[in-house]
């Protein structure tokens, strides 16, 4: 015997929805837990402060400045006063030039027969002065050192070139023409071991 077919929707309308439709589970408390209450949060004010701390921030280290180092400014010798400086071999001499009709020429705080003994010592310190004719025109003061008598003579020499150039450039010419201006640079060669001098050697013998 057939069963009688359940009534139709009437026509418009659509079937309710299932009581079985699945629900998302619930979450909470388990049966029986006690339920923890939740902490209010207090809504974040742009305006507030942040809290102060006792901690200081530290000290950034200051950069170092360097100042840059201005070269000292070469003094300018007084009116009258040429300077000049001559080397040879190991010796040093300073030279001043004074304008004075005293012509004397010290050494040392010495006068230059007095501070040297040979004659070609003592010509070669007034050959600049003989050469270009000042000889009675300055008063030369010169401290020398280093060296021997020989090497001190050249420094002089050359020293006393070259503050004639200051006091005059027109002496130029003649001082290097005579070859005051040069600067020798000739020393004593060195001993090589095995050998008795730089060049020199033992006498070789067969016996």
């Amino acid at each position: 015997m057939a069963e009688p077919e359940a009534n139709p929707a009437p026509a418009g309308e659509t079937p309710a929805a299932s009581d079985a439709t699945p629900q998302p589970p619930q979450t909470g408390p388990a049966d029986g837990a006690p339920e923890v209450p939740t902490p209010a949060v207090a809504p974040l004010d742009a305006s507030a402060a942040p809290p102060e701390t006792s901690e200081t921030p530290a000290a950034t280290p200051e950069t170092p400045t360097f100042e840059p180092q201005v070269a000292p400014t070469p003094r300018a010798p007084t009116d009258g006063v040429f300077l000049g400086t001559g080397r040879r071999k190991a010796s040093v001499a300073r030279v001043r030039l004074i304008a004075s009709k005293e012509a004397k020429i010290l050494i040392n705080k010495r006068d230059v027969d007095n501070y040297f003994s040979e004659p070609h010592d003592r010509s070669d310190v007034q050959a600049p002065l003989q050469k270009t004719g000042t000889g009675g025109d300055f008063r030369v003061l010169i401290n020398v050192h280093g060296g021997g008598h020989t090497g001190q003579a050249g420094a002089i020499r050359l020293g006393i070139a070259r503050a004639l150039i200051r006091a005059n450039e027109k002496f130029e010419l003649a001082l290097r023409e005579e070859g005051f201006l040069t600067r020798d640079a000739r020393r004593v060669e060195r001993k090589k071991y095995g050998q008795k001098k730089a060049r020199k050697r033992f006498q070789f013998s067969k016996r």
